[in-house]
């Protein structure tokens, strides 16, 4: 302590020391000693702590290193990644735009062929109606003539009976029917007398 102090206390105690006897310095000398192993002692614990800690903290730079090198390539993936997001977004924002004027187009043409379609249909449902009325016209044509015919067959089969009574004024039956003489089919007309035996007269429809 005396020559930590500075010159004065150094020189009191040297003559401390000077005063005491050998013994009392071996005494002295040896609890210095101590002291001083013990500090020398307690620095090398204190230094193996101080490096322990270095070691520990080399170890643990060393450490955050490999981390930082393994988050800077994730880094650079996750960049790359995004980098192929956005241009797949754009492509899909294109697509879904070039998608949507298709639709577009599509619905518009779409309702103008619904709306040809329409109008052929309604058309065809006028055509269809013109087409039922003309058929019933033709029905009952066809039933109009199967009864003009029945009546024909009817007329020519009651006038060929032979049993058919004569005409009140002697003649033959056949100046009974409302018919004139017909036309034999060469283009001439009859010649004959209309009661005359050798000039067939047909039957004419009722129409005639």
């Amino acid at each position: 302590p005396g020559e930590e102090g500075g010159g004065v206390p150094r020189l009191g105690g040297e003559a401390d020391l000077a005063g005491c006897s050998k013994e009392e310095l071996v005494r002295r000398l040896r609890r210095e000693e101590a002291e001083k192993l013990a500090a020398l002692v307690q620095r090398g614990r204190l230094i193996q702590g101080v490096n322990r800690q270095l070691q520990e903290h080399l170890r643990e730079i060393r450490e955050l290193k490999a981390v930082n090198g393994r988050l800077q390539a994730e880094n650079r993936e996750l960049r790359d990644l995004c980098c192929f997001l956005d241009e797949d977004r754009l492509k899909a924002k294109r697509l879904a735009r070039h998608w949507q004027l298709f639709g577009h187009h599509a619905a518009q043409v779409l309702r103008d062929e619904v709306a040809g379609c329409l109008r052929k249909l309604a058309g065809l449902e006028g055509l269809q109606e013109r087409l039922a009325q003309d058929n019933l016209e033709l029905k009952e044509l066809c039933l109009a003539l199967e009864d003009c015919a029945a009546a024909a067959a009817a007329a020519t089969a009651a006038a060929a009976r032979p049993d058919a009574s004569p005409s009140p004024g002697g003649g033959s039956s056949e100046l009974s029917l409302p018919c004139g003489p017909r036309d034999l089919g060469d283009g001439s007309s009859s010649t004959g007398s209309v009661g005359s035996p050798d000039q067939p007269h047909p039957a004419c429809s009722p129409d005639e």
